[in-house]
């Protein structure tokens, strides 16, 4: 029995040493993992801040329709939806709609909005020139406003892609007691 002890510390201890090591390797793909979606515009990743959109050329033979959806995180205490269902657009045109949040609760909140676009290829052809997403959304006791959306898919899309999805998951924003966001506190640009 006590030759066993030791043998059982050293397994106890690769065991240990294995589930640190994998905790560690994840956490470590996670800038990678955001690299990779930057880069190739997996995971329907748009650009995180304005896009600076030269005098485009618009392609006025194509039409695209762009679809519109918004989620509501699990459990946030938020009312949110698009304006628009869907919208008929040409390549290369820059086009505005509007998105409305209430906050409905009787505190104020603050409160963040995250952008994916579908199919994931077309991410990087679709251009916000202003987005409500780029910024936290300070909300009143109640309040509820448009905000405001405007874009341009470019005339360099895929000709075989008719459709896009540009959908919005709003959840709050959880403020720390120096008055900074959690992602403020990380360090990301937003």
């Amino acid at each position: 029995m006590d030759e066993a002890r030791p043998a059982n510390r050293r397994v106890a201890l690769k065991l240990v040493f294995v589930t640190v090591a994998m905790f560690g390797f994840g956490y470590a793909l996670v800038p990678l993992y955001d690299i990779i979606c930057e880069v190739t515009g997996l995971n329907g990743r748009t650009a995180d801040g304005p896009v600076a959109v030269a005098e485009a050329r618009v392609d006025e033979s194509r039409t695209l329709t762009v679809q519109f959806l918004a989620t509501v995180a699990a459990g946030a205490p938020w009312e949110f939806r698009p304006a628009l269902a869907s919208m008929e657009v040409q390549p290369g045109r820059t086009y505005q709609t509007t998105f409305y949040a209430r906050n409905l609760m009787e505190q104020p909140r603050i409160a963040r909005a995250s952008p994916s676009v579908a199919p994931a290829r077309a991410a990087k052809y679709f251009n916000k020139t202003e987005c409500f997403c780029f910024t936290f959304q300070q909300f009143e006791p109640g309040e509820g406003r448009d905000m405001p959306l405007a874009f341009s898919v470019s005339a360099e899309i895929p000709r075989d892609v008719s459709t896009l999805t540009l959908s919005y998951t709003f959840f709050e924003a959880k403020v720390n007691l120096s008055g900074t966001t959690d992602d403020q506190q990380r360090g990301s640009g937003v």
